[in-house]
Formats: C-alpha cells, sequence, structure tokens
C-alpha cells in the first residue's frame, strides 16, 4: 500500500495517508492571541482543510485525541466542538490536560479519519 504526505516540515508531516486512512499531526492555531474557543475554530477550520486535501471530511473522523493546556478550557472548547463535529458520526475521544510546546497555546487536537 502506498503512503502519501502532505505539508511536510522540518520534523513532521501535517497529514499521512496510508490506504484508506488518514492521519493528522497535532494542530495548533496560528493565532495564539485568541482564547481557547477560537483557537478551537481555528484549529478546526485547519482539520477540515487537510481531511479535504486528503479525500476526507469530519464525518469519517474515526478518533480524535485532544489536548488542554487548562481543564477548566474542555467546557468552552466542547461548545466549539460540538458546533462542528458530525452529531451522526461521532468519533471515539479522549481530552486530558497537557503542557503544549509553546505556552500561549491553549489547545491542540490530533485526528484520525477514514478517506
Amino acid at each position: 500500500m502506498s503512503v502519501t504526505r502532505h505539508d511536510p516540515s522540518a520534523i513532521l508531516s501535517q497529514a499521512v495517508e496510508h490506504g484508506n486512512t488518514v492521519y493528522l499531526a497535532g494542530v495548533v492555531a496560528k493565532n495564539l492571541d485568541n482564547d481557547v474557543k477560537g483557537q478551537t475554530k481555528e484549529i478546526l477550520g485547519e482539520i477540515d482543510r487537510l481531511l479535504a486535501k486528503c479525500g476526507s471530511g469530519k464525518s469519517k473522523v474515526l478518533q480524535a485525541q485532544i489536548w488542554v493546556t487548562d481543564i477548566r478550557n474542555r467546557a468552552p472548547m466542547n461548545e466549539v466542538w460540538t458546533a462542528w463535529v458530525d452529531a451522526k458520526n461521532l468519533p471515539a475521544r479522549a481530552c486530558v490536560e497537557a503542557k503544549l510546546a509553546d505556552p500561549r497555546a491553549l489547545v491542540e487536537i490530533m485526528v484520525i479519519a477514514a478517506k
């Protein structure tokens, strides 16, 4: 089976396709001045872009891993997540508190999706 890599950098590819599965790297917002809702909205927009580039979409997300720097931000992040996610095709999901690489980043999301 072939492997296709998208948007590579020096240390990772933003998306990797293998067979009928799409693996996204953890996505953080570019505008780290936004609050957790603004960062989550930006991240989900980038996830939409990457999934579309791979021939997939949010209705095909199988699993999501979400990291928030303060678990108290889980509820406002979930408001944006709930408005975005396909309610008829909910993925398996985890959301945990973690320290992220940039202290201004409030949330990071990583997904695996079918094509």
